[in-house]
């Protein structure tokens, strides 16, 4: 007999910026759900390119480079390769397998990157990153986010820099039609993204979204999802594999499928 595909007719939720969410709507229909896009952040390159290309000329300044995101490997790439190449003395590193995946895509092969932990806590607890006083560091990201990794840095005895190279902003999204559609798990993987979810629920949405499952990769997402008062939080490992597993584990308790 064949088995049924994990995911069969549940409606699952990415809230991923649209041509970031490609891959994994293509892996829910493999596992027979059916994917509702509904973006929650819009990704862009920075509007004003001049500190950034400034920041790139000085490029063999710098002993490290880190690539906050798949968005800024993407965006910072680009102004790069246009420019030139990489320093060959310059050393890479990034918080997540996502981005080191980006970076090898783009032929950068010695990345530093956490195994286990990724974000900025991972990265930072990496012996590579120890002993760096002295070093001038240059932090790829978007316009703001965390501070924890550059100030930590500081203490250690580096010079920071930030290069913002995309920017992130807030669609215009109606959240009935996501009521309507009455979804059975929704997945959001950035904190970001859940702030402005909750920020588009009224009490007729609250009652009617937050009682689904809502699976988000990491901790400190989960724990803003039950501060805002999500009843099922589920905390999946990282990446697409890591949130279709918990998905299909989920789906095979809810229905008894095995």
């Amino acid at each position: 007999m064949t088995k049924e595909p994990a995911l069969t007719g549940l409606k699952i939720v990415i809230t991923r910026p649209r041509d970031q969410a490609v891959q994994l709507k293509q892996r829910i229909e493999q596992a027979g759900g059916v994917p509702l896009l509904f973006p929650l952040l819009d990704i862009a390159p920075v509007p004003d390119t001049r500190l950034l290309h400034d920041q790139i000329k000085r490029l063999p300044q710098f002993d490290l480079a880190i690539f906050i995101s798949p968005n800024a490997v993407r965006y910072g790439m680009a102004e790069i390769q246009a420019a030139g190449s990489l320093p060959s003395s310059l050393k890479i590193a990034t918080v997540g397998q996502g981005s080191a995946r980006a970076l090898h895509e783009s032929g950068i092969t010695n990345v530093i990157a956490p195994a286990e932990r990724f974000d900025s806590e991972g990265l930072l607890a990496l012996p590579e990153l120890q002993d760096i006083a002295g070093w001038r560091v240059l932090i790829f990201r978007g316009d703001g986010g965390r501070e924890l990794l550059g100030n930590t840095l500081k203490a250690r005895g580096a010079t920071v820099e930030y290069a913002a190279c995309y920017q992130r902003s807030k669609p215009e999204r109606d959240i009935g039609e996501l009521v309507s559609a009455v979804p059975d798990a929704i997945t959001v993987t950035s904190s970001e993204a859940l702030g402005y979810l909750w920020q588009m629920l009224d009490k007729g949405a609250q009652a009617a979204l937050c009682g689904i499952p809502l699976f988000v990769p990491h901790q400190r997402i989960a724990e803003l999802a039950r501060q805002q008062g999500w009843h099922q939080v589920v905390l999946t490992d990282s990446g697409d594999e890591g949130l279709l597993a918990s998905l299909a584990s989920w789906s095979n308790g809810k229905d008894g499928r095995s």
